[in-house]
């Protein structure tokens, strides 16, 4: 994020903090992507990730006067939207779906064909993947998501999670590997 970004966005939560609604929609706006798809990490269907980015959004609103402005507004939005999808999973089973009902093909992109041998072939890998995804963890599931679909540097997990980088990778590279143990006989 350059300086102006930054800037922009400490003025939105400012304003916020004044109870200006439509300027916490400026920041909602700005994060309601990346979310939406943590969210989905950790519960897995279309409706619980929009339903629980939103109520966190929510929740962040309530609280927003808490925020320090010298520090990251998603950081601080992350923690709530985490322990809120944690305690969504711990109160209902989330059922499994597959990777195709809830990715779009930004994420991977296929042959014009939907027919062709390759779209068929990534379309059961897709559904492997996001199989073996469900058996694992949901701290595994939340860091493979993280940074493995949706591309947060290291550096920001390490933030999000609140320990040190080194850690983060660890954990990542345990993730994986038992990601892989899952996937073993599948494709």
């Amino acid at each position: 994020m350059d300086s102006q970004d930054r800037t922009s966005e400490v003025e939105w939560i400012r304003r916020a903090q004044n109870g200006d609604k439509e300027a916490f929609g400026q920041v909602v706006k700005k994060y309601m992507r990346q979310a939406y798809y943590a969210a989905l990490g950790f519960l897995g269907t279309h409706e619980d990730a929009l339903d629980a980015s939103q109520e966190a959004f929510v929740k962040a609103f309530l609280s927003i006067e808490k925020f320090d402005t010298s520090k990251k507004f998603y950081t601080w939005y992350y923690r709530i939207l985490r322990n809120h999808c944690l305690n969504v999973v711990r109160s209902k089973r989330i059922r499994a779906v597959s990777f195709s009902e809830i990715f779009d093909e930004k994420f991977e992109p296929v042959s014009a064909d939907p027919s062709s041998q390759e779209s068929i072939e990534r379309a059961e890998l897709k559904k492997a993947v996001w199989d073996g995804l469900w058996r694992l963890e949901v701290e595994d599931r939340e860091l493979l998501v993280a940074r493995d679909i949706l591309g947060t540097p290291y550096a920001t997990l390490a933030e999000l999670l609140e320990c040190p980088m080194g850690t983060v990778m660890s954990r990542l590279y345990y993730a994986r590997r038992r990601l892989r143990a899952r996937l073993k006989g599948m494709i």
